[in-house]
C-alpha cells in the first residue's frame, strides 16, 4: 500500500487528462494516481502505462467501490460529468470535475449541497483562476490595491477555429442545423472568465444582458470529417450589473485573432487597476500589469515565487503550470492546509447560473434579473 496521503482515480483518459490532470496529480508528492478509467480498454491501458499507473479499468464504479481511493477526477466527456460526480459523492469520494458539472445550474447546486452534507471537497476545472498571475492579482485586490472596484472587463479570445476546416470538438454534442443558436463558446470558453469576474468583483450579480452570434455557420465535424451546418455560439458579448457599484463586460469567442488560451481580465477601481493576460506570447504564458491613480502608466509586475508550483515558471506550458496549481490547491483543501475552498461546485453553480442567464437574455432579447434564474 502506498504511503501517499491521497489516492486518486482519473476517469477519462483523453488528451486533457494527459496534458493537465495526470501530470498535475503526479507533480504533488502527497498524491498517488492509483487508477485510470476509460471506456476504451486499449486507451486506458496505454495512458496508464505512459504514466506508470498500475491499474486501468473500464467501469468507473469499480473505483467507487474501492475504499482506498480518496478522490475521483472526472476528466471524461461532458455528458458523463454529472453522473460520475454524483455517484462519487454518494460513495464518499472528494471530486474534481471538468466544467460544467451540469448545464443546468440547479443540478450543479444540488451536487454542491450533497458534497457539503457529506463533508466532502469539490473542485471545478476552472484552470485559469489558478494561474499564478491571477492568484497574485486576487491577493492585491483583497489587500486594497484597486480600492473600491468599479469596472471589470473579461475576454476569452483566440483564433483556433476561424478556419472552418479545423474540426471543432466542442460542437460534437451540440445540435446541428437551423433553429436557435446553441450555447458553445460562452459555456466552454467564457466560463473561466465568468468565474474570475465573480471572484474579483466580490459582489452579488443583479442583472445581465447580451447576445450570441454564429459567425462561421459551417464547420468540419470531428466525428465525421465532413462539413456540417453548426448553429453554435462562436462569439458572444455581455454586460453585467452587481449589487455594489460594479459593472462588467464579458466577451468570449472561437474566432477572434489571438493566441491560445487568449484570456485577459481587468479590474479598475478607485485607487488602481490590474490587468492580467494569460496568452502564450514570446515564450511567456502570463503577465500582470498594474497602475494607480497617481501613476497611471501600467507597468509589468514580477509574480512572487510563492504563487508557483515547485519548479514552475512563466515559461512553462500553461496547462502544466496552471493545472499543477489547481491540483496543489485542491490537495491543500482536502488535507486541511487551505483556510477555505475555492472554485468548488458551489462556485460552479454560480458560473452556470450566469451562463443560463446569459442564454435567456439572448433568447428573450432583454435584460434578465438574476433572481429570475434558479441555481443558487
Amino acid at each position: 500500500m502506498s504511503n501517499k496521503e491521497l489516492r486518486v482515480a482519473v476517469v477519462g483518459a483523453g488528451k486533457w487528462a494527459e496534458r493537465a490532470h495526470i501530470p498535475g496529480w503526479q507533480r504533488d508528492p502527497r498524491v498517488e494516481v492509483a487508477a485510470i478509467v476509460d471506456l476504451d480498454p486499449a486507451v486506458g491501458k496505454e495512458v496508464a502505462d505512459q504514466f506508470g499507473v498500475a491499474r486501468a479499468v473500464t467501469d468507473y464504479r469499480e473505483v467507487l467501490d474501492d475504499p482506498t481511493i480518496d478522490v475521483i477526477d472526472v476528466a471524461a466527456g461532458n455528458d458523463a460529468h454529472f453522473e460520475v460526480s454524483w455517484a462519487a459523492l454518494e460513495a464518499g469520494k472528494h471530486v474534481l470535475c471538468e466544467k460544467p458539472v451540469h448545464r443546468d445550474a440547479r443540478e450543479t447546486a444540488r451536487a454542491a449541497a450533497l458534497a457539503k452534507s457529506n463533508n466532502l471537497k469539490t473542485k471545478l476545472g476552472f484552470t485559469f483562476r489558478y494561474a499564478p498571475a491571477i492568484q497574485y492579482a486576487k491577493d492585491l485586490i483583497d489587500a486594497g490595491f484597486v480600492g473600491e472596484p468599479y469596472v471589470f472587463n473579461g475576454y476569452e479570445q483566440n483564433s483556433q477555429w476561424i478556419d472552418p476546416t479545423t474540426p471543432l470538438r466542442q460542437a460534437e454534442q451540440t445540435p446541428i442545423g437551423d433553429g436557435d443558436i446553441a450555447v458553445s463558446s460562452i459555456e466552454g470558453y467564457g466560463a473561466p472568465v465568468i468565474d474570475i469576474m465573480h471572484w474579483w468583483s466580490g459582489s452579488p450579480m443583479t442583472n445581465v444582458v447580451g447576445t450570441m452570434r454564429n459567425f462561421v455557420p459551417s464547420r468540419v465535424l470531428r466525428s465525421t470529417g465532413k462539413m456540417e451546418r453548426m448553429n453554435i455560439d462562436d462569439g458572444d458579448m455581455w454586460i453585467c450589473e452587481f449589487e455594489d457599484n460594479v459593472m462588467a463586460s464579458i466577451q468570449s469567442s472561437y474566432v477572434t485573432v489571438g493566441n491560445y488560451p487568449g484570456i485577459e481580465v481587468r479590474l479598475y477601481g478607485s485607487e488602481g487597476a490590474v490587468i492580467v493576460r494569460l496568452v502564450e506570447e514570446f515564450g511567456i504564458c502570463q503577465t500582470i500589469k498594474t497602475a494607480t491613480k497617481n501613476a497611471v502608466e501600467f507597468v509589468e509586475s514580477e509574480i512572487p515565487e510563492k504563487y508557483f508550483p515547485v519548479g514552475g515558471t512563466s515559461r512553462e506550458e500553461w496547462p502544466s503550470l496552471f493545472y499543477s496549481n489547481l491540483i496543489r490547491n485542491f490537495v491543500d483543501e482536502i488535507v486541511g492546509e487551505a483556510p477555505e475552498s475555492q472554485g468548488d461546485f458551489a462556485q460552479g453553480a454560480l458560473v452556470q447560473r450566469t451562463i443560463n442567464a446569459f442564454e435567456r437574455s439572448h433568447r428573450e432579447r432583454r435584460w434578465i434579473n438574476f433572481n429570475e434564474v434558479e441555481g443558487a
